[in-house]
């Protein structure tokens, strides 16, 4: 079925009376995709720092007090990247047609905004987002990232099988930008430690081999744009029953990785890990299956917070 779109439309400038419209076009632009990636990795640079010396040079932990004015600059920065990501994907015209299937309340199908008009604020983003970055001290990350955005949208490496690398590498480089925001204190310049980039890759292994959940829910608009997902290019049964086990895998692993041993522990990450098996294998219910996987996430990232406690024998 096709679909008559005003959203290609190239000569439409974006008037100054738009301007006011502009928080809201920015939050419906971002809307699915900050409760499942702007505050995961904004809790994985914020919990990785409350832990202290587990993921950072500091050798004490930090108070809240210390930490929490830092919070606004970490959700600022996943935000205005994802922004710039969201921009750069849903302008293009077989997103478009995906997003009437898949997401049709996104402001390019309903005709809130055109194509051209979503190129356009583009162009303004990507420069602000660098003053940001550097003002912050994360432009070694971002660089990357935007090329990454590059590839994953304009060079359709998001068709491609090789779409979940791409968004595991990016899921890293923001992970440890976050933490690297969050890192402040007393003793000088703190940093993330090696623990601290190991741990971030382990993260972005366990989101390399368990992001296909989120294609879960968008079987039908992929379909139509030829995108070459793990659902579609290998069946859903077994996309399924490869996610919930390496769900319940990578659970075990990761509370081995910082020695916990207390029972209740296992019943709290056993139990988020147990909701998101189980809603991934009953087939209905997709999208609730990838926000419980972005809560899962975050009980992850809390792992190391949870460690130092049990090691300093709060716990």
């Amino acid at each position: 079925m096709k679909h008559t779109n005003t959203n290609t439309n190239t000569n439409t400038p974006l008037h100054l009376h738009h301007i006011h419209h502009l928080p809201t076009q920015i939050w419906h632009f971002t809307e699915s995709n900050f409760p499942t990636f702007v505050l995961p990795n904004s809790a994985f640079g914020f919990l990785g720092a409350l832990s202290g010396p587990a993921l950072t040079t500091s050798h004490t932990t930090p108070d809240l007090s210390t930490l929490l004015p830092r919070l606004p600059l970490i959700i600022l920065f996943n935000w205005a990247l994802v922004f710039i990501f969201d921009l750069a994907n849903q302008r293009l015209p077989e997103s478009i047609q995906e997003d009437h299937l898949n997401k049709p309340w996104r402001p390019l199908p309903t005709n809130r905004i055109t194509a051209d008009q979503t190129r356009r604020p583009l162009l303004a983003t990507i420069p602000i987002g660098l003053g940001i970055t550097y003002t912050l001290g994360i432009w070694q990350e971002t660089c990357p990232i935007l090329i990454l955005t590059w590839m994953y949208n304009d060079l359709k490496g998001g068709d491609e099988l090789i779409r979940d690398g791409i968004i595991a590498v990016a899921y890293g480089l923001y992970n440890i930008a976050s933490l690297k925001i969050a890192c402040t204190g007393d003793e000088g310049e703190i940093q993330p430690s090696e623990k601290g980039y190991l741990w971030t890759t382990v993260i972005s292994g366990v989101i390399l081999t368990t992001m296909q959940i989120q294609d879960l829910k968008d079987v039908a608009g992929d379909r139509t744009r030829g995108r070459q997902t793990i659902p579609l290019a290998f069946g859903e049964w077994w996309s399924r029953w490869s996610i919930a086990g390496l769900v319940v895998g990578w659970s075990v692993i990761c509370m081995w990785f910082w020695g916990l041993e207390g029972w209740v522990w296992y019943v709290v990450i056993g139990g988020v890990g147990g909701l998101v098996v189980g809603r991934v294998l009953t087939v209905e219910g997709d999208a609730a299956a990838w926000r419980l996987w972005s809560v899962w996430l975050m009980v992850l990232y809390g792992l190391p917070w949870v460690g130092g406690l049990e090691w300093r024998g709060l716990v």
